[in-house]
């Protein structure tokens, strides 16, 4: 059994060729899905970064794995205490060491764990090449890593190689010398001036007026001229998406390389392919330019590309709903293990191989680095909604209650809460009792989300609020700093 987890930072699907998207940003991986299955509707439970790779690792929410922020104590997976043995939990329940108990050596090609101090995510792994740039690796740095050991191993067996480019995440940093290849295409149809206005007025962390973490991007638009300075004109737009689409595409031309690589050895016809990513990446919805913020369709859905030989028919396409981690589950049972006990997540190996397309009756997505919401993705009727739920709005322009209808308005551009108050029930519902749940099936018997609004909310906005109010003022924009204030008093006087 050969395996390749590609894993590509920031990658939203619906900017991929293969799911739909009018620019031509990824041939080698719509190669792929054209030989295996293509999940429509696949999210990581947890965002983003480090949340999102703790469930997958750990086969766990971040409820109950503890690791939902990005700094303080919910930074961190939560300790056992006494219950600990010689061997930790991480080492016996964890995906990686349970890909290596059923006889695979795993290797991975990332930065991740030095980028996040996450030290966990080395357990398990066989062989570990960091290529040292703690995420601002561009793919050229990347995929010598890969290559080499794929031309020393490719022709063993039992192995998985987890390779991690990270070109589609801000700051767009594709070589200035492959140019634009994306000039001459037109910008996605939804957004609009009137849109790009309405985000103007408006505020919030990487919102249209100062979407980088300088607010005014001086430290970034000169290292990296793919990114404009604001969001200031339909043209900031397209200089934006093409940025964004270009590190998508030079991210693709790398999965390429690997691609051959396997050819020339031999080996592609009968290597399983994974390709995902940890979170999706907002390009202006809810006035997010460039990151990924909240618990929202875009933040956490992700793409889920499997090629397995010999085990499902070719350019399958999966509707249902799943966790990231329902797949790795489910790859622990194809391959002939079992799925630790302590794991949240629901393996479907037989519906996988009979190609029977089922899955969850809805998600619970969370994020709590950014903002501190909870979110639930469901069905009602023939629709598809996502009904969001506010404790803290990370300094930006979200409503407590949140509802998208997403068969129409897939960029959540109006919110439905008042008008549908049904739907908003049943969403809230879904979310009551699978907190009530997730409470009771787990010994810490503690919400992280709780610590985290405890500490002062999100990581990235403590401390912020005096600075950035200020700013407002500065840009004209005193109802919105008037309006922070009166929300967040205690913060404001910190």
């Amino acid at each position: 059994m050969r395996i390749l987890y590609i894993d590509i930072d920031t990658l939203r699907p619906d900017h991929l060729s293969c799911y739909g998207y009018h620019r031509k940003t990824s041939p080698n991986i719509d190669w792929v899905a054209s030989h295996g299955v293509r999940f429509e509707n696949c999210y990581v439970s947890d965002s983003p970064c480090l949340p999102s790779r703790a469930a997958l690792y750990s086969g766990r929410f971040g409820i109950h794995n503890g690791a939902i922020n990005h700094g303080g104590v919910a930074a961190d997976l939560f300790h056992e205490g006494s219950s600990r043995g010689f061997r930790d939990r991480v080492d016996k329940t964890s995906w990686i060491p349970q890909m290596r108990r059923l006889g695979l050596r795993p290797v991975s090609v990332s930065p991740f764990g030095e980028r996040h101090s996450s030290w966990w995510w080395y357990a398990g792994w066989k062989e570990v090449y960091n290529p040292g740039l703690g995420g601002m690796e561009s793919a050229e740095e990347v995929t010598p890593l890969a290559t080499d050991w794929l031309q020393r191993n490719a022709k063993s067996d039992n192995w998985i190689l987890h390779v991690n480019y990270w070109d589609p995440h801000t700051p767009y940093r594709a070589p200035q010398e492959l140019g634009n290849p994306f000039a001459d295409d037109p910008i996605p149809g939804w957004i609009t001036e009137e849109f790009r206005q309405k985000c103007w007025d408006s505020f919030g962390p990487h919102s249209a007026q100062e979407p980088h973490h300088d607010l005014d991007g001086s430290s970034v638009i000169y290292k990296y001229p793919r990114v404009p300075r604001q969001i200031d004109s339909m043209t900031a737009v397209k200089q934006w998406f093409d940025g964004y689409d270009t590190g998508v595409w030079y991210s693709d031309k790398h999965v390429g390389y690997l691609l051959e690589e396997l050819d020339r050895s031999g080996v592609l016809n009968e290597t399983v392919i994974m390709i995902s990513s940890d979170h999706g990446e907002n390009l202006g919805e809810l006035n997010v330019w460039g990151d990924h913020q909240s618990a929202d369709h875009i933040t956490n859905r992700v793409p889920l590309i499997i090629k397995w030989p010999g085990l499902v028919s070719e350019s399958r396409i999966e509707k249902s709903y799943h966790y990231q981690f329902d797949w790795t589950a489910t790859m622990i049972e194809l391959l002939g293990g079992t799925v630790p006990g302590n794991w949240d997540a629901k393996p479907f190996p037989e519906s996988f191989k009979n190609e029977k397309d089922i899955g969850r009756e809805f998600l619970v997505l969370s994020q709590a680095a950014w903002s501190c919401q909870r979110s639930v993705r469901f069905s009602s009727g023939n629709e598809e909604y996502i009904c969001m739920q506010t404790y803290h709005d990370g300094y930006k322009d979200f409503d407590p209650i949140m509802l998208f209808n997403l068969s129409n308005d897939p960029h959540e551009q109006k919110n439905l809460a008042t008008q549908k108050p049904e739907i908003v029930d049943q969403g809230l519902a879904y979310l009551a009792n699978w907190l009530r749940d997730q409470m009771v099936i787990d010994s810490m018997n503690i919400d992280p989300m709780a610590i985290v609004l405890r500490e002062g909310g999100p990581f990235h906005t403590r401390g912020t609020l005096a600075r950035y109010v200020e700013h407002l003022r500065k840009t004209g924009r005193e109802h919105h700093a008037e309006r922070l204030i009166r929300l967040y008093p205690r913060e404001y006087s910190i």
